[in-house]
């Protein structure tokens, strides 16, 4: 869903409760500017992140890297990657 930031501004309540199901964006000037999601989509979204800096890790969180393993049951996808190279 798009809407103006006017619109946005008049039917806040609205758009806050339409963003619970989709993001909604809000243009400026016949451009996207700003976008609502859910607060839930947000956490998705922040969690979701790949990468993120060693330092901003927990020592549980480290721990529980440190003592991952693959199962098994993937092994053949080592099998499928053992002649590729970037």
């Amino acid at each position: 869903m798009r809407v103006t930031s006017t619109e946005f501004q008049q039917n806040v309540g609205r758009f806050q409760d339409a963003a619970q199901r989709a993001p909604v964006a809000i243009t400026k000037n016949g451009r996207t500017h700003t976008v609502l999601l859910s607060a839930a989509m947000f956490e998705v979204l922040v969690k979701g992140r790949v990468a993120r800096p060693i330092e901003d890790l927990d020592d549980d969180t480290l721990n529980a890297i440190a003592k991952s393993a693959v199962p098994s049951e993937y092994d053949g996808l080592d099998a499928m990657l053992k002649d590729w190279t970037p």
